[in-house]
């Protein structure tokens, strides 16, 4: 699965046989706020989201930012995957 950052859109997105899924984020001076996760209806069911928000989180962490997991489905991720706390900013 291969991300595309429509940095016009503000979304992370992946295009699987003609359907998508997308995270929405609002990019700040140092951190990622994660604010929805999108899967078209063929696609769900299937672990796109979570295969996408493990890949968003990755290249997130390769670029040295941190995240605000606003979206309820990124925090239930994280929350099963505690691997991924470190990313979480802290306030």
């Amino acid at each position: 699965m291969q991300i595309i950052d429509d940095k016009e859109k503000n979304r992370f997105v992946v295009i699987i046989d003609a359907h998508q899924a997308y995270i929405e984020y609002s990019l700040k001076s140092d951190y990622y706020s994660l604010n929805h996760t999108i899967v078209d209806k063929e696609l769900s069911g299937k672990g796109v989201a979570s295969e996408l928000t493990e890949k968003v989180l990755m290249e997130i962490k390769q670029r040295g930012l941190k995240i605000v997991p606003s979206c309820p489905f990124i925090k239930k991720f994280i929350a099963k995957h505690p691997e991924w706390e470190p990313l979480v900013l802290s306030r």
